[in-house]
């Protein structure tokens, strides 16, 4: 009885449920059950002796399994279950032991100690979990971070970015391949010591203005390696803090190619346009520069004749010898027969001094003979000899002078018409029509006038220095829709006299000639409607309500071609 008294004492004191199972696996209680367990289990007031332990609870149902488990191996020592809960009264463990023999189960109250201790493990854990979740935020951070620096140093645009002081804080690859520098060399320096001089002016006026004002400035650089870039630059506010600038550089070097090959592609040497009749232009300029013989280039006035001839003599293998042109309009017999054969002095009055001509002066080369159909017809038979013998004779000289020229020749007119008339030499025509290349109006190829505007514009630009990029769009209709009866001499006009009245970047309508305003659409041509020569006279002076004069203009041809094509299509000239 004492034992037993000193037992109850001693579980009192610890605050513990001790029972032992017993041979029919019931529970019977040893010593004193704490009050907070007869509270928490109420069923054990009524049988201490027998205490339900396998429908008390879930939870020790459960761990019985385990616990019988442990006490059929009948070896000293003791199974823990771990904490548990059941309803507000804290945390619970139990504990199976095998001692003397005997099978005991422990069931005890965990204290204010262990939910102090369980609270700061869950705080423990939120924090590990917190650390987990700022490791995986940093990690996701720094893989946009490189995604990002990936992004900018494959694309095409060098970027810099400046802090508020205007410190480089990042210099991509591009913008090191576009410079020539490394970022390591400028980090932590100002702006001005990543980008070249050249560039330090303009980033300086740009990053003064508010955002709103900026735009992209084209520049080219030339690197300390020989390379050139073609970029354009601008200025950017930090979208985190603008404060905070972005410089970026848009390589164009590419297009820039690209447009070169184009305008290339739609250049030969000066002659502008890419049409198909210029197509055909730049071939036969090819095909008649490979052999030396005489060309005639027909055209209307304006269309660029004496550009064919410098493009056959630019393109022969006479290129490196004089290229000499004459007009041979307007000039008298006398006059024009002593600038082509020269003369001795005393040969006729004003002659002091003996004087080359310009056979002479063009010798190993190309001389150019414009309007010759307006050529004399004794100045004809005189250039008839030259070509058959390729001698000269100089005006008052007996001695023929050898000459190694080619003879390039150009006419508006219908030499064949001036053969018929008398005044030109059909044997002359017969020998310097060997090859002949007929230029287009400017009306038949008026695609080209976009191309040709724009060519005219780089020009003014440069001759007058005023900042005009473009045309409207209004302004392109007018000029698409005009006859140009002067071709592209006149457009060359027109667009010189726009650029002088623009006052801004875009030439409107109203800065166009006169004459473009006040002329009536051009009637459909060939390509647009199904007209031949002759409905198309017949739509032009229908157009012009009957007026020769101006459907002759409408056409872009002089009023006597008009009135022979006429009389060819047997359309009265009067009615």
């Amino acid at each position: 009885m004492h034992d037993a008294a000193v037992w109850t004492e001693v579980v009192a004191s610890l605050d513990m449920v001790v029972m032992e199972c017993l041979e029919n696996g019931r529970f019977g209680a040893m010593g004193k059950l704490p009050d907070w367990f007869r509270q928490l289990y109420p069923a054990v007031i009524v049988y201490p002796d027998d205490v339900p332990v396998r429908t008390m609870s879930p939870f020790l149902e459960h761990f019985l399994v385990d616990a019988e488990a442990f006490w059929c191996r009948s070896e000293p020592g003791r199974l823990a279950s771990g904490p548990w809960s059941e309803g507000d009264d804290g945390a619970l463990e139990a504990c199976a032991v095998w001692a003397g023999g005997r099978r005991f189960l422990c069931i005890e109250r965990l204290g204010t100690a262990y939910e102090q201790t369980q609270s700061v493990l869950q705080k423990a854990r939120e924090h590990h979990l917190d650390y987990q979740r700022l490791q995986q935020l940093e990690a996701a951070l720094r893989t946009s971070h490189d995604d990002l620096l990936s992004i900018l140093n494959e694309l095409r645009i060098g970027t810099v970015m400046l802090n508020e002081a205007g410190q480089v804080t990042f210099l991509s690859d591009t913008c090191q391949r576009l410079l020539g520098t490394e970022a390591s060399a400028v980090l932590g320096k100002s702006w001005k010591a990543a980008v070249p001089t050249p560039l330090h002016a303009i980033l300086q006026d740009m990053g003064e203005r508010p955002a709103p004002e900026r735009t992209k400035v084209p520049v080219h650089l030339r690197t300390d390696a020989g390379q050139h870039y073609w970029m354009d630059v601008d200025i950017q506010d930090d979208p985190r803090d603008a404060r905070r600038r972005i410089i970026c550089l848009y390589d164009m070097t590419e297009v820039h190619d690209l447009r070169r090959q184009l305008s290339e592609k739609a250049q030969f040497h000066d002659l502008v346009g890419k049409s198909e009749p210029m197509l055909r232009i730049y071939q036969q300029i090819r095909d008649v520069a490979r052999v030396d013989t005489t060309v005639v280039i027909e055209g209307e006035t304006g269309t660029g004749k004496e550009l064919v001839a410098r493009a056959i003599h630019a393109a022969s293998h006479r290129t490196s010898r004089p290229f000499v042109a004459v007009n041979c309009a307007g000039l008298t017999e006398s006059l024009l027969a002593s600038q082509l054969f020269g003369h001795r002095r005393g040969a006729f009055t004003g002659a002091i001094a003996d004087q080359q001509g310009l056979f002479e002066a063009a010798d190993g080369g190309t001389l150019f003979l414009d309007e010759i159909g307006d050529i004399p017809l004794n100045v004809q038979t005189s250039l008839l000899r030259v070509l058959q013998e390729r001698e000269i004779i100089r005006l008052g000289e007996a001695r023929p002078r050898s000459i190694d020229v080619r003879i390039l020749a150009a006419t508006h007119r219908n030499l064949h018409e001036e053969v018929e008339k008398g005044t030109f030499r059909a044997d002359l025509l017969y020998r310097i029509r060997v090859a002949r290349i007929h230029l287009p109006a400017l009306r038949e190829r008026r695609q080209d006038i976009p191309l040709l505007t724009s060519t005219f514009l780089a020009k003014c630009r440069a001759e007058i220095g005023k900042d005009v990029e473009e045309v409207s769009h209004e302004a392109m209709r007018y000029l698409l829709d005009y006859a140009w009866p002067g071709n592209v001499r006149e457009l060359r006009s027109a667009i010189e006299y726009a650029v002088i009245r623009c006052r801004g970047a875009v030439i409107p309508a109203e800065d166009l000639p006169p004459e473009l305003h006040e002329s009536s659409p051009l009637p459909p041509r060939p390509e647009d409607a199904p007209l031949d020569e002759k409905q198309r006279l017949l739509a032009a002076l229908e157009q012009a309500r009957g007026n020769r004069t101006v459907a002759a203009r409408l056409l872009g041809m002089s009023r006597a071609t008009f009135y022979r094509r006429l009389t060819s299509f047997g359309i009265p000239r009067g009615s």
